[in-house]
């Protein structure tokens, strides 16, 4: 900003200090106007070593603590599923700004309290589902709202990767939310939500471990005019991450790891492919941070992209699927 104070540092928190904690953190030290001023752990050393690596003014071994620090504006939550209602209830009761990680908690009765408190108190809630705000993704929201290649007919998208079962390890662990679902299922889900909308109908299947945590889940999503997606996530193999839209006159294929920062190709059925690069120097998770600070500067308590109605259809659509599934936690 020319001959202008530039904005207010946002100073964020960090709850939870696992391995996507650790991405996001990489990528806020890229953000302008903003600093990681504290992180909780439930471990002091744990904590202590994450704040040294990040330069994070503080590092507590209590999450009660941190909500209470008069100096944080927002906090990123980043333990298991099965803790994000009660750490994001816990920073909006003291009136912290909260960007949760995905899934916004384990089911819609949760989610609906989470988005009731953030009403209650006027402050900002909002689901941190990073793909939403990646270039490329907006880019094909828009190809596909423009019908660049006319109407969508099919949608494939898959998410899976090959991990050897380990009961210790909270990827696997039921009572957390653990399972191929809820981790990475709700990709291929956001997917034909954010651009199919709700499905008519729905089918599924899955495969589980012996702990009872899913393995695999196959979806298949019903539109009018005979529109499905077919969409796959499992811990039982690695599979290609594409996000394919099959369109009346050509297809808009998200390339592999269409969930993170990638490339688009553009193959219209009478012409030469078109390879999109979108020219990512970063892990992602920026994009999401900038969105969010602009929210809490401009006083938002909703954004307008990651909407609570959005968030709400995804939980339910989850749901509903755990149903279909028999998948209870």
């Amino acid at each position: 900003m020319t001959n202008q104070q530039l904005p207010k540092t946002i100073n964020w928190g960090i709850i939870g200090l696992g391995n996507i904690a650790h991405k996001f953190a990489t990528d806020l030290l890229t953000v302008e106007g903003a600093k990681l001023y504290a992180v909780a752990s439930r471990n002091q050393d744990k904590a202590d070593t994450f704040a040294t690596k990040y330069n994070a003014i503080t590092a507590f071994d209590s999450y009660e603590v941190l909500a209470k620090d008069p100096n944080i504006d927002a906090v990123y939550i980043a333990t298991p599923h099965a803790l994000h209602m009660e750490n994001t209830l816990l920073c909006l009761e003291h009136g912290i700004a909260v960007l949760c990680e995905k899934p916004f908690a384990m089911d819609y009765d949760e989610v609906s309290k989470m988005i009731s408190k953030a009403k209650a108190k006027n402050v900002l809630l909002m689901e941190a589902l990073w793909t939403y705000f990646l270039p490329h993704y907006q880019y094909v929201l828009k190809a596909l709202e423009d019908k660049i290649f006319g109407a969508v007919i099919k949608l494939e998208a898959d998410f899976g990767f090959y991990r050897a079962f380990d009961d210790a390890s909270r990827l696997f662990n039921k009572s957390l939310g653990g399972g191929s679902l809820l981790d990475i299922g709700i990709y291929p889900i956001f997917s034909a939500l954010s651009t199919l909308g709700i499905p008519k109908n729905i089918e599924a299947k899955a495969s589980y471990f012996e702990n009872g945590a899913d393995a695999s889940c196959d979806m298949v999503f019903k539109y009018d005019n005979n529109v499905k997606a077919y969409l796959k996530s499992t811990l039982l193999e690695d599979t290609p991450g594409e996000a394919i839209f099959q369109c009346e006159n050509g297809t808009i294929k998200i390339n592999s790891g269409f969930h993170g920062p990638t490339t688009v190709t553009l193959l219209p059925n009478n012409g030469t492919a078109e390879h999109l690069d979108f020219g990512y120097n970063s892990i992602g998770y920026k994009y999401e941070i900038i969105h969010f600070n602009t929210l809490l500067r401009q006083e938002k308590t909703q954004s307008d992209v990651m909407t609570f109605a959005f968030s709400e259809q995804l939980i339910k659509t989850l749901d509903q699927v755990r149903s279909l599934i028999n998948l209870q936690y």
